[in-house]
C-alpha cells in the first residue's frame, strides 16, 4: 500500500526536520486516516514538490507531527495532455475530472459547447468551477499524485480553438456518417509536447465548432464501435494516449 498523501502550502520544517500537519488535513490523517507512530506519509504542494515523512507523534485531533526527508521535485510528464470538456449534466462534470485526474491527464478545460444543456453564469458558474478544482485535488490525492492537474476557467469555443492552434497534436471527438474521422488509437502522436483533445457534449459538436476546430489544424477521431458518454470518453481517449506515448510504460 503506498504512502497517503496530504496537501500543504509549504514545507517549512522546524528544527530536526518537525512539521506539524494540521487544520482539515491534519484533522483527515488523525481521526479519519487514524494514522499511528511509524507510519509514513507524502506532503506535497500539489504543483509538484513532495516530501515523504514519518509520522512522530499525535496531538489532539487534528494535528499530526511528522519527521520531513528533504523536499523532492516530480518534473512535468511529457508529452502534456490537456482535455477540453464540454459541460456535461448533474455531478457527471465531477465524475469526469475524477477519472480524467486518476488516469493521469495534465490539464482540464471545461468548454461551454454550443449543445451544452448546462449553462455556467454568474455565481452558479463560479460554483460549479471550485466542485471541479476540489474534485481534482482530492482525486489527485486519491490517486497518489503530487502535481495535480490544473483546472482552467470555463472557456469559450474560440478560446477552444486557439488552445487547439498551439498544440503539437490536436483532436476532437467525433463521429457521424459525413465527417471522416480516424481512429485515435493510430493517429501519428508526438513524443513530446502538447496533446490537446476535445470533448463533446452528448448532443455533439455541431458543424459550426467542428469547421472551426478543423481550421485551428485539429482533426477528428473516434475510439472504436460504441459511442461513450462524455463523462467517460474523456477518460478512455486519455487512458489510450498515456499507454501510445509511453507514459504508462
Amino acid at each position: 500500500m503506498t504512502a497517503p498523501v496530504f496537501v500543504v502550502e509549504d514545507f517549512r520544517a522546524g528544527p530536526g526536520g518537525r512539521y506539524v500537519l494540521d487544520g482539515p488535513e491534519g484533522r483527515h490523517a488523525v481521526s479519519v486516516k487514524r494514522l499511528r507512530p511509524g507510519e509514513t506519509v507524502v506532503l506535497t504542494d500539489g504543483a509538484g514538490r513532495w516530501a515523504e515523512c514519518e509520522v512522530v507523534d499525535i496531538e489532539g485531533k487534528d494535528r499530526l507531527v511528522v519527521h520531513m526527508h528533504p523536499v523532492n521535485e516530480e518534473p512535468p510528464e511529457s508529452p502534456r495532455i490537456t482535455v477540453v470538456q464540454a459541460l456535461p449534466k448533474g455531478d457527471r462534470g465531477e465524475l469526469a475530472v475524477e477519472t480524467m485526474t486518476e488516469v493521469g491527464v495534465d490539464a482540464i478545460v471545461p468548454w461551454q459547447a454550443s449543445r451544452c444543456i448546462t449553462q455556467w453564469k454568474g455565481d452558479r458558474g463560479l460554483k460549479a468551477l471550485g466542485k471541479w478544482r476540489a474534485t481534482a485535488r482530492e482525486a489527485g490525492k486519491q490517486s497518489r499524485r503530487v502535481r495535480f492537474p490544473e483546472v482552467a476557467d470555463a472557456a469559450t469555443t474560440r478560446q477552444v480553438a486557439a488552445l487547439l492552434a498551439k498544440a503539437d497534436f490536436a483532436a476532437v471527438l467525433h463521429s457521424d456518417f459525413e465527417y471522416g474521422s480516424e481512429p485515435l488509437a493510430t493517429a501519428q502522436l508526438p513524443a513530446e509536447g502538447e496533446i490537446v483533445l476535445v470533448v463533446g457534449p452528448e448532443g455533439g459538436v455541431s458543424s459550426e465548432e467542428l469547421a472551426l476546430f478543423r481550421e485551428a489544424g485539429a482533426k477528428a477521431y473516434v475510439l472504436g464501435r460504441s459511442v461513450l458518454r462524455t463523462s467517460t470518453a474523456g477518460t478512455a481517449a486519455a487512458a489510450l494516449l498515456l499507454g501510445r506515448t509511453g507514459r504508462w510504460s
